[in-house]
């Protein structure tokens, strides 16, 4: 059995490894790449991170308690929502593709334009972040039933209290990964502003996203 210090270590590090899931990243992808500021897009993928926080440990909790519960049965659904999810994304990257503009701005006597889809006003932003808790949501209930229950049987968590623990530290490695993902995604676009890059990162994102999505839908057929 690991000391406590070896379990927190742990936890940290398959938190913040499983923030690196392919479907993760494609589906924040296509919202990160709308923003217009470094700030946005860590606060963006704490929205994301708090949405997975929530379901994971809500999912992690009733296997705990449950053992071999109804869940089993369910979690295979969470994944078609996940694919559909990702298509539908991969579509409103598109939209943008067709939509994208460029709005100039003037600094003292610098004029340059921003190419991308901005968050404007404080409703844009509300929207944005709803979207993010929301898509976080998603993959809390998709995604971490089984690595959760891993880390409480290898472990050998047999309390409830040890496991919340666990979710906690957990949940952390989340939130720092998907962190560094979005500062690592967003620092480009936003000091690069090119028409010809953005249009080519939401084509990417939304067929990356598309393709994908039919592929986890596909793969559950």
């Amino acid at each position: 059995m690991l000391d406590l210090a070896s379990f927190m270590v742990l936890a940290l590090v398959l938190g913040f490894k499983h923030s690196y899931g392919s479907d993760h990243l494609i589906a924040v992808s296509n919202i990160l790449r709308k923003v217009d500021s470094i700030k946005s897009s860590v606060k963006l993928g704490f929205s994301w991170a708090v949405g997975h926080m929530l379901t994971a440990a809500l999912i992690a909790i009733t296997l705990f308690i449950f053992k071999e519960s109804f869940l089993h049965t369910i979690l295979p659904n969470f994944e078609r929502i996940v694919g559909v999810m990702l298509i539908v994304l991969g579509v409103l990257s598109f939209r943008d593709f067709f939509r994208f503009h460029s709005h100039k701005h003037s600094h003292g006597i610098i004029v340059h334009a921003h190419p991308h889809v901005h968050l404007k006003t404080k409703q844009d932003k509300k929207h944005f972040h709803a979207h993010m808790f929301g898509i976080g949501i998603v993959h809390g209930l998709a995604s971490n039933g089984e690595l959760l229950l891993l880390l409480a049987s290898s472990l050998a968590v047999t309390s409830l209290g040890g496991l919340l623990l666990g979710i906690s530290i957990f949940s952390l490695g989340v939130v720092l990964g998907m962190v560094v993902f979005a500062i690592a995604f967003s620092y480009p676009l936003v000091k690069v502003q090119s028409e010809k890059i953005n249009k080519f990162i939401s084509c990417g994102t939304g067929l990356t996203s598309i393709v994908y999505g039919i592929l986890i839908l596909s793969a559950l057929v």
